[in-house]
């Protein structure tokens, strides 16, 4: 697989994301579900804890990719949804760092969003995965 970074501007690459990834030689495509911060039965973690849930989230994540034969390494886009984006601004280095040791920058958006599918989640990440 080959990615080749689309930034018409330098300040998206300097936050640590591209403004696009055009994939090729790729085999196989991932679309990930939603990933929260829900423990391995089911349960909500973490409370009104913005960078636990982060972690669990990316931990959760990882998983999937995981047992599709992938990292996050793979990942070449990020949709993260959030109830509270200024929060997740001051605990984004947790997602930041995780991404940037797996050595991507994939295509982000982020939305601010009434609520998630349980009232006590804060983020959810969506991501799509090539290898």
């Amino acid at each position: 697989m080959e990615r080749t970074a689309i930034n018409p501007w330098a300040w998206s690459a300097e936050l640590g994301y591209n403004q696009g990834e055009i994939v090729s030689g790729h085999t196989r495509t991932l679309y990930c579900a939603g990933q929260t911060a829900m423990s391995a039965d089911g349960q909500p973690q973490h409370a009104g804890d913005m960078a636990a849930q982060v972690a669990l989230s990316l931990d959760n994540l990882e998983a999937v990719l995981g047992e599709a034969g992938m990292s996050l390494a793979n990942v070449v886009r990020l949709n993260v949804y959030t109830t509270d984006v200024d929060l997740l601004f001051q605990h984004y280095g947790v997602l930041a760092s995780r991404l940037g040791a797996a050595g991507v920058a994939p295509a982000t958006t982020m939305l601010g969003v009434t609520r998630l599918a349980i009232p006590v989640l804060l983020v959810e990440l969506e991501a799509t995965a090539v290898a």
